[in-house]
């Protein structure tokens, strides 16, 4: 295979699917509130993922950061002067907050006198005043304030998971997203005043006979209004409401779309945008507060990944399909931003084939998938792409993973099993006590479908994910034996019980939620649902990649159902790299998935050649 050696045009003998890992590519530009020509996003353009400022005035773009293992997430001052930016070690998500001039100049400490942490939320104020959330293993959650030349004050501490919301307009209230009730998959919301004293509480969990949470959509962006964006789950899905945390009034939004509806101010505040994700899709509508009119957006049939409304009113967005490459889109009609310059000469990554989508009637209910196969007649060798999360789902969004495994003669089928969003509260909220067996239960329902329906070779049915896809990988190659040929685990949960001690602690109040405590409390529960419980079982070869730096998916759990497939002699393969859970660097995410393709053609044959000898693989029960 060719690799490219950093000249120009270097890229063009490249196959399609590394074209679309190496292709710059550009995330949604944000921008300072008082000074909207000034904006940040990220790209890949060097390599690795980094912050960019892009001055729009003049059209000066520049790299804000340079470090080996990448960085996303900067945010910029109101007033435009300052990049604010998480400095972590090598992916482990804890660290400090640094701040760099837009123009360019040094990085300096931007939270002085507050020790390292994991963070929880960043607001800041046009005044200067910063609110940083932040957690640790040991101190819990807390939120800080720091006013310009003073040191942090802290005004909020608990032991449960908590993180900031929004800070008013005016620099007066802050909002506080937290879990004090002990459900960390359902938030409450707290207002509070700069000294930390409570204006108001909103918890739809206090006498709720169903499981309801509650998120921050943000404060109105106007002087005196003191109303705040709330996401609510009263009516069975996500919708937008206003509270005032000043009167206590609450202002339902009778908005009649199907699906999900997420919310942002537009900036005068007269209006909100609406993202309407429904069945692995999503549009965009403008609600005017005045007199509940709604207005379709003009966006492609596809995925919209990120909106944000412009000061003259339009809305940049970031849209995508499975078979198109994402782009930064104007309402206006025009393309906002074109990725900086990469090194390998490849322009826009090559498109992809388009998804397909299933319903299947599974133990919970239709169960949805999305189907993306090579030409040629089935049935093909399929790879069960299983998202991570839980609390997520694939959509009609580019991915390069499973283009990548279609190119190579591969079909993919990506559920949205039970736990997923987009499909309303019970089908998210459904994972409590058996968890990661009802998952594997959807899944199976759609593999039976991909069998019986011609699209899988039942002998070469691939189980692959990364993250909670990966748990799911492990715990089904032990407890579905006879459905797998392969599994292909990334940064995954391997010992369940090992995992809760050494993660991050907010994942651990997760893993209390979804299971009912501790290990020490329901180790029946950790049991049955950790895949050591079931490695002895595991007939497929096994394939897991780790990060070494991972705070979430910590890499001893994964050594030792590594350690108890070795004392087996179980045919597996292991690749460990220097990095936290995921890469950043794109020549790493290439290396990572070159590895499990070759993992997969050198156990189950190239898919051009079916009858390759596989003597000794389960044959699937198909």
């Amino acid at each position: 295979m060719t690799e490219s050696n950093g000249s120009p045009g270097a890229g063009a003998s490249l196959p399609d699917w590394e074209k679309r890992f190496r292709a710059p590519r550009v995330g949604l530009p944000g921008w300072a509130e008082y000074a909207p020509d000034r904006s940040l996003f990220t790209s890949n353009a060097t390599g690795t993922f980094e912050i960019y400022a892009w001055d729009r005035s003049t059209g000066q773009q520049r790299q804000v950061t340079d470090r080996p293992n990448g960085t996303t997430g900067g945010v910029l001052s109101p007033d435009g002067e300052w990049i604010w930016w998480f400095s972590d070690t090598d992916g482990d998500e804890f660290g400090s907050w640094m701040r760099q001039p837009f123009h360019g100049g040094p990085d300096e400490p931007a939270t002085p006198g507050l020790e390292p942490a994991y963070p929880a939320g960043l607001a800041l104020g046009r005044d200067g005043t910063a609110v940083i959330g932040s957690s640790t293993d040991k101190g819990g959650s807390t939120v800080h304030v720091m006013r310009p030349g003073a040191a942090p004050v802290e005004i909020y501490r608990h032991e449960q998971s908590a993180g900031v919301g929004d800070l008013s307009h005016d620099a007066t209230l802050i909002a506080i997203e937290h879990t004090e009730h002990g459900d960390a998959m359902h938030s409450a919301i707290r207002v509070v005043r700069m000294d930390g004293s409570t204006v108001a509480e909103l918890d739809d969990t206090r006498g709720a006979t169903e499981e309801l949470g509650l998120s921050v959509m943000g404060f109105a962006p106007v002087d005196g209004d003191s109303r705040l964006l709330v996401g609510h789950q009263r009516r069975g899905r996500w919708e937008p409401m206003l509270w005032d945390a000043l009167t206590g009034e609450e202002t339902p939004l009778p908005i009649d779309l199907p699906g999900d509806l997420d919310a942002d101010w537009y900036p005068d505040g007269s209006a909100l945008l609406i993202e309407h994700s429904f069945r692995a899709r999503s549009e965009l509508w403008r609600y005017e507060l005045a007199d509940g009119s709604l207005t379709r957006l003009d966006t492609p049939p596809g995925t919209v990944s990120g909106a944000l409304p412009r000061p003259d009113g339009t809305v940049e967005y970031l849209w995508s399909s499975a078979a198109k490459p994402p782009v930064i889109r104007s309402t206006a009609g025009h393309i906002v931003l074109d990725p900086p310059a990469g090194p390998d000469g490849i322009g826009q990554a090559p498109d992809s084939v388009p998804v397909e989508d299933v319903w299947v009637e599974g133990p919970g209910g239709k169960v949805h998938a999305l189907v993306q196969k090579p030409a040629g007649e089935g049935p093909f060798p399929t790879v069960f792409d299983i998202h991570g999360g839980p609390t997520w789902h694939d959509s009609d969004a580019f991915a390069a993973d499973p283009a990548a495994w279609v190119d190579h003669g591969f079909a993919v089928v990506r559920v949205n099993y039970r736990g997923s969003t987009g499909y309303g509260r019970a089908w998210t909220d459904a994972l409590k006590h058996r968890v990661g067996l009802i998952e594997l239960e959807d899944i199976a329902a759609v593999r039976e479908w991909a069998i019986s329906s011609g699209l899988a070779d039942p002998r070469r049915l691939v189980l692959a994910g990364g993250s909670w896809g990966g748990y799911l990988t492990l715990l089904g190659v032990g407890t579905q034996p006879d459905s797998w040929a392969l599994g292909l685990a990334a940064v995954p949960v391997a010992d369940y019980v090992t995992a809760y001690h050494d993660e991050m602690e907010a994942l651990k109040a997760l893993d209390r939620t979804l299971l009912g405590g501790t290990p020490e409390e329901v180790p029946e529960r950790f049991a049955a649902s950790s895949p050591l419980t079931y490695v002895d079982q595991v007939r497929a070869p096994v394939y897991i990649s780790a990060g070494m730096n991972d705070p979430r998916c910590p890499i001893r759990q994964i050594e030792n159902y590594v350690r108890r497939l070795e004392e087996r002699g179980h045919p597996h393969e292991v690749y460990r790299y220097d990095a936290g859970h995921g890469s950043l660097v794109v020549e790493e995410r290439i290396k990572q998935l070159r590895l499990e393709i070759a993992f997969a053609e050198r156990h189950l044959g190239r898919p051009d050649r079916p009858d390759q000898d596989r003597s000794g693989l389960p044959t699937g029960r198909g």
